[in-house]
């Protein structure tokens, strides 16, 4: 197994066990004291003291800004500080950070946790970054997340694309089917990892042992892009997390599935990654004035999830269950879950996420999005071409998914039309010619996207959410994602990442 940067020091050294409690999923012992909680409870402590600040923020602990202070509440402002000695500092953890980092780890199953403010897509990019340099090949699924391909736009790695199998019923991409990937590895012997984002959006999830055997038998890391995945570590009966299928790295996105403030995450690894590299990398983009009300609710939330996770997902698990079989009660509408299973490019499914195909309806999933807010005050998390996704989690309740139930059916009698079969798949397979480097940094231009036919292009540009490219830097334009991309219009999807804020013009190569 290879290691990024060899050293003998120990990264993983632990403070003093004080807890026998076993982690629910994996049986074995908590050696250290998961009920603490030291970032929290060093803001507590610092919070009873009669510090004069004459440090940043300049709000002065909310006295400075009354308007904001009103909004957000005294304590809360009390608790934006800055790092000092009491509180540890997040660029070089040696106390309460640290501690904290120590008790994340274990709880996680991972040999090293770093606390991330600047969101998972901070993490994905260290993660990535972590593992290759320039001219490095990297190989992954064509269908991640904006922030995994932004990574290799500023690290210079090259990306080897497995193209997913499609769900022509659903239209959505599958998982990483690991014959495809073993032809990737045997085409690239010499890359130097295998991401994959695992659960997807929709709640597809590929087989992480496998693609683990198939990176570390090649010599290759294996990193999970697990943003939408934090409940996996917590609750019974779910797919398997990254850390126990053995994977070197992972992007925990805290703040989805697990209850921490927006912009809060983990970033997971293990030991065949050099921990105090990572820690170099992380510092390379993430911000020296880290906020303690993200890190405090990243230690409370963890504190929570080891004591109550197996209760809280299982009741998530329920109340999602029940909403599917009443959804695909009503007709028309298609809540998938497990029978989608087919041991290869859906290896498992995630039973917490409420996705809902909307096709059958004859209405874009986007359309039904829009009609759920302004018409019954219900946001869901996201509305696509032919799918919508309710995310449920620790904070729902059963009254709040009756409502949806309800507008669901109201939807369908009031606005259902016959099925539409020519609406676009959600995802097309691109033809990759540069690399997103060298695209995004190369001489262009701009023209109309109705024009840009058989161009390559040097820009995003894409769906949000669920924030994966439509087109991504290096790529060839095609008639059918020019459709593709005037349907998503009609049809009110939200487009980003091109620098016409319309996006009515694209960037292509000169």
């Amino acid at each position: 197994m290879k290691k990024i940067i060899q050293n003998n020091i120990d990264n993983n050294t632990r403070i003093k066990a004080t807890s026998v409690d076993n982690n629910p999923i994996t049986g074995n012992a908590y050696k250290l004291d998961q009920s603490k909680a030291p970032i929290y409870e060093a803001l507590k402590k610092f919070g009873k003291m009669r510090v004069v600040p004459f440090d940043v923020p300049g709000h002065k602990r909310g006295k400075g800004n009354k308007e904001l202070t009103e909004l957000l509440g005294e304590k809360c402002m009390a608790l934006d500080v800055n790092s000092m000695k009491p509180l540890d500092n997040l660029i070089h953890p040696i106390s309460v950070i640290k501690e904290a980092e120590e008790l994340a780890a274990e709880a996680f199953g991972a040999d090293n946790a770093y606390f991330m403010v600047g969101g998972t897509t901070s993490s994905v990019q260290a993660m990535i970054m972590t593992a290759i340099t320039r001219g490095d090949k990297i190989i992954l699924p064509r269908n991640v997340h904006r922030s995994v391909i932004n990574a290799l736009i500023i690290s210079g790695g090259v990306p080897i694309y497995v193209n997913p199998e499609i769900d022509d019923r659903l239209g959505i991409a599958l998982g990483m089917s690991l014959e495809k990937v073993g032809e990737a590895i045997i085409a690239n012997p010499d890359a130097k990892a295998i991401v994959v984002n695992n659960p997807t959006y929709y709640g597809i999830c590929s087989d992480l042992k496998g693609l683990v055997k198939l990176a570390h038998d090649n010599d290759m890391l294996l990193l999970v892009d697990e943003a939408h995945g934090t409940h996996f570590y917590f609750g019974e009966g779910l797919p398997i997390s990254a850390m126990a299928a053995g994977a070197d790295m992972a992007a925990v996105s805290m703040h989805k599935s697990g209850g921490s403030l927006t912009q809060s995450s983990f970033l997971l690894s293990r030991d065949t990654v050099n921990a105090g590299y990572v820690r170099q990398i992380i510092n390379l983009t993430q911000t020296t004035s880290g906020s303690y009300l993200l890190m405090s609710s990243l230690d409370i939330s963890r504190k929570k999830l080891v004591a109550e996770g197996v209760e809280i997902f299982d009741k998530v698990r329920s109340m999602v269950q029940y909403a599917r079989d009443e959804i695909n009660d009503i007709g028309g509408y298609y809540a998938y879950g497990a029978e989608l299973i087919n041991g290869d490019t859906v290896s498992d499914f995630d039973s917490t996420k409420l996705s809902v195909n909307t096709l059958g309806i004859g209405l874009a999933g986007i359309e039904v999005y829009d009609l759920l807010r302004d018409e019954y005050d219900i946001q869901i998390e996201f509305g696509d071409i032919g799918n919508i996704l309710a995310y449920v989690s620790i904070g729902d309740t059963d009254n709040n998914l009756e409502r949806l139930v309800s507008a669901l059916y109201e939807i369908k009698r009031l606005y259902g039309k016959v099925r539409n079969d020519s609406m676009p798949v959600e995802y097309i397979n691109p033809t990759v010619v540069l690399s997103p480097q060298d695209a995004f940094y190369a001489f262009k231009k701009s023209v109309p996207i109705l024009e840009s036919d058989g161009m390559i292009c040097t820009e995003f540009i894409m769906c949000y959410p669920p924030g994966i490219p439509i087109l991504a830097p290096g790529e060839r334009i095609t008639k059918e994602i020019i459709d593709y991309i005037e349907f998503a219009k009609q049809k009110g999807c939200l487009l980003t990442g091109t620098e016409d804020m319309n996006a009515n013009f694209i960037n292509v190569l000169n």
